[in-house]
């Protein structure tokens, strides 16, 4: 494994740690290159069911690397720029990013490939493409537009604004802010409740909320999950926990 990325995997829980701190853990090619390594493990191991994303301190991630990005005049080399935090939005696996400092650019463009963001109390949240007179690329507007409304997606791209984790959970960029000592903690909690649930149901799951966007009415969406949920009923899983609910009901009568 690549030194700029860290691996740690507990109770069915990987921690990724972006681990470049003198840079701020930048996102540079071959940081991407460890992370898609590092993914591409995870995703075929049977011990991995949830996924947090985390920065070694003082940052989560301070964004592209500039080198990189000056020299990128086509769009397939921009399309390089991406591929970390995209490799990540792509896992059928359940994502926590775990924000505990700066996350810049396109390492805000991270923290937004994750499924939940919980932000610690010294996260900071800055999209920069304004600041530094470029348009926002990988996603950027569609992942924030998604995950708030138009005039937060306004403020934060058109007129830079900076949040902290406090308000970040209260615009709905966050799930959550708890204080740095208990980031981790919190995000290994929530990561586990997925890890812990019958992994193709969770994938499962997973796939059917992401596809909810093609969606427009109620039969629909009724529709699209019969065949997942039909699965679900079949399977082992389902079977062994309702057996064991009915064997505490019937304790207890």
């Amino acid at each position: 494994m690549n030194d700029l990325v860290l691996l740690e995997v507990a109770d069915g829980v990987a921690t990724i740690t972006l681990n470049d701190p003198k840079r701020r853990n930048v996102v540079s090619r071959a940081l991407n290159a460890a992370v898609g390594e590092v993914m591409d493990d995870l995703e075929s191991r049977d011990d991995v069911g949830a996924v947090i994303v985390t920065g070694a301190p003082p940052a989560f991630c301070a964004g592209a690397d500039l080198d990189d990005l000056a020299a990128c005049d086509s769009a397939e080399k921009l399309r390089t720029i991406y591929s970390g935090f995209l490799r990540i939005a792509e896992t059928p696996l359940p994502s926590i990013a775990a924000v505990n400092g700066p996350a810049v650019g396109a390492g805000l463009n991270l923290a937004l490939a994750c499924d939940v963001i919980v932000a610690g109390a010294s996260a900071r949240f800055d999209t920069r493409f304004l600041q530094i007179g470029l348009h926002p690329g990988g996603g950027n507007t569609w992942r924030l537009r998604r995950i708030t409304d138009l005039q937060t997606t306004m403020a934060l791209v058109l007129f830079n604004e900076i949040v902290d984790g406090t308000r970040a959970a209260e615009i709905g960029l966050a799930w959550r802010c708890v204080a740095d000592d208990e980031l981790l903690d919190t995000a290994r909690e929530m990561a586990a409740r997925a890890a812990a649930g019958p992994r193709d149901v969770v994938r499962a799951m997973k796939a059917t909320i992401l596809a909810n966007d093609a969606i427009t009415d109620s039969d629909a969406a009724v529709t699209a999950e019969l065949g997942p949920q039909l699965e679900s009923l079949q399977g082992p899983a389902f079977g062994e926990l309702l057996a064991a609910l009915r064997a505490r009901m019937a304790e207890k009568s």
